[in-house]
């Protein structure tokens, strides 16, 4: 029986659907391969004149807190899928990946004054009347357990911050918070006759999200390489990135691979996630990874742990067909759940990524998947991408490689 990765995109869906993995209406939707309406597309971006399609694959059998999960990835690189689904592949030989998102969904915002240090007196001496502005300015998110939650004041240099923390549900949230920072900010103006220096969302918390896996040793093994050593391997690699930050950075980068290419795929602001991440690593003044694995005997043990500010309603979300069929594949039902398939998604991208790393290196599996990629650069069409992908495994690629043996087999078609 094929694999996953060797099925056609129609039978992949044949499969998703018989697994009840897509109901028939989000199958239809993908075998139609339909772009937006055009009406769509002109409201979701400024100055429109056309679309952008981007691939989307998905990561076959990620379990995470015990649920099997197909994890949709936009994106135009096949190594992403193919590290993510090797990577879901490992840990499941372990159990799983266990996830654990905060209680509450919390996005913060400031509103800045400068010269004004008796604005945080103001602030709490009305802190009840800024609860009820708040609650005025975006009563619907409160009639669903959200809105503000906390007020606090802070003090850097010449500038005075008012944070405020807005539980915002199943949302992003950078509307609802925008909404409720101006109001008080429009308060704090009214009641004090000074003028703020601006009011807005925030796109760093301390909010995170935690994911970890325990793989056996045996999993890990390579043709060239037993699982003992690969793991050993693994554990000096997580430690040199505590200690170098060039290292931290490209392996924190390896991590986003996934998870901005499934944030993507959910209609998510992957810009703002990214933003976050990339603050939280570096929150400690050492930019530091965002994972560690540590080799004891017989298993490997990895942690991920990183702020996930996503949604799962509102912004482009509903507007995006696919963003709900990305939804539906990784059996997605609150933001929760998102958040943790994210991060357990970032873990094992970064599992796949390491164990090739210390193991045979990263070039012969990338350049064997970017052939296709080539293939289609140096211009074929068609079934002769297949044929040219082919002839190029095993050679030192190069567009003039590819476009010699693209005349290749043309004149040999044309000689049949």
């Amino acid at each position: 029986m094929p694999k996953f990765y060797e099925l056609s995109r129609e039978d992949r869906i044949a499969q998703l659907l018989a697994d009840a993995r897509l109901s028939q209406a989000a199958a239809t939707h993908l075998l139609a391969n339909e772009p937006l309406p055009e009406a769509t597309a002109a409201h979701l971006t400024e100055n429109q004149i056309g679309q952008f399609p981007l691939p989307l694959g998905v990561v076959h059998h990620l379990q995470v807190n015990g649920v099997s999960r197909e994890v949709a990835i936009a994106g135009e690189e096949p190594s992403v899928v193919a590290a993510a689904s090797n990577g879901a592949r490992m840990a499941n030989l372990g159990g799983g990946v266990t996830g654990v998102a905060p209680d509450m969904h919390v996005v913060d915002a400031e509103i800045v004054f400068a010269n004004a240090p008796e604005v945080a007196t103001v602030v709490q001496a009305h802190r009840l009347q800024i609860f009820t502005v708040a609650e005025s300015a975006h009563p619907s998110i409160v009639r669903r357990g959200g809105g503000l939650k906390a007020i606090h004041t802070d003090t850097t240099g010449q500038f005075t911050k008012i944070i405020l923390s807005v539980d915002v549900q199943e949302a992003m949230g950078a509307n609802i918070v925008n909404t409720i920072a101006e109001a008080v900010a429009a308060y704090l103006e009214a009641t004090t006759g000074l003028r703020r220096l601006f009011a807005i969302l925030s796109n760093y918390s301390e909010q995170t999200t935690r994911a970890e896996v325990t793989i056996p040793h045996a999993a890990l093994a390579t043709k060239q390489a037993t699982g003992a050593h690969i793991a050993a391997q693994i554990a000096l690699a997580s430690q040199f990135a505590q200690l170098d930050v060039s290292r931290a950075t490209t392996n924190n980068k390896g991590i986003m691979n996934g998870v901005s290419g499934a944030a993507i795929a959910l209609g998510n602001d992957y810009r703002a996630l990214e933003a976050g991440v990339y603050a939280f690593a570096a929150s400690t003044g050492t930019y530091q990874p965002l994972s560690t694995w540590e080799n004891s005997e017989g298993q490997l043990h990895g942690v991920i742990e990183l702020p996930i500010q996503v949604g799962t309603v509102g912004g482009a979300i509903g507007a995006l067909p696919l963003a709900k069929v990305s939804q539906q594949l990784a059996q997605i039902t609150c933001v929760r759940e998102e958040q943790e398939v994210l991060a357990s998604l970032g873990l094992v991208q970064n599992l796949a990524a390491l164990r090739a790393l210390v193991g045979p290196g990263i070039q012969s599996g990338h350049m064997a998947l970017a052939a296709g990629s080539l293939a289609i650069s140096a211009g074929a069409k068609g079934s002769e991408v297949t044929v040219l992908t082919a002839q190029l495994q095993g050679k030192k690629q190069s567009l003039a490689l590819a476009k010699t043996l693209l005349a290749q087999i043309r004149q040999q078609g044309e000689d049949k």
